[in-house]
């Protein structure tokens, strides 16, 4: 599978970081995407830099030179985490002035999977609007809202319940977190 991952400058790096960890990309194309506050965010919340698997190639959101800005060459996947309202918004109404907001509506046109996760507090009537557009256009979203019924005991293994998820909507085996147990006597 070709999977895209961008990264714009909502709050949230490290469930990036989480789901590229799991990213094979040795059983996928994996490609990553960041916006230029994307960029800041990362160098905020994550000290150390992203850490990419060896043969992951890292796109710059200003350049239009990237296979996955044409649907001639469109990816399997995308997945917007964290994803900015701005860049939901922008995706809504069509708006694609860069790589990454083009890559978003070429999965949308090819009808391919564009999974946003969108992180803000609390959500205006124009946030649920545009998430509205984008359900009905076909996205998914998920917003990074962690389960707890995992039993987590450190924020990576909290942040890894959202991933799962995401992980889940892509159809990738994992083992990442705990699922919701069957019902006990």
């Amino acid at each position: 599978m070709r999977i895209l991952v961008a990264i714009t400058g909502a709050s949230g790096a490290i469930y990036t970081q989480r789901l590229l960890d799991r990213l094979d990309p040795n059983q996928h194309e994996v490609h990553v995407i960041t916006s230029s506050y994307g960029q800041v965010v990362m160098r905020e919340e994550l000290p150390e830099g992203l850490k990419l698997n060896e043969g992951v190639p890292l796109h710059a959101a200003k350049s239009m030179n990237v296979p996955f800005a044409s649907g001639s060459n469109a990816f399997d996947s995308m997945v917007i985490l964290p994803c900015t309202m701005g860049t939901l918004g922008r995706i809504a109404h069509g708006y694609s002035d860069d790589a990454l907001l083009r890559a978003a509506d070429v999965m949308l046109k090819e009808n391919k999977k564009l999974i946003l996760c969108p992180r803000e507090t609390p959500l205006s009537l124009v946030h649920i609007k545009n998430m509205e557009l984008l359900i009905q256009a076909g996205a998914i979203l998920i917003p990074p809202n962690p389960y707890f019924y995992s039993g987590a005991s450190t924020i990576e293994e909290l942040a890894d319940t959202v991933v799962a998820r995401v992980l889940d909507h892509l159809n990738v085996d994992h083992n990442v977190s705990p699922r919701w147990p069957e019902e006990r006597d």
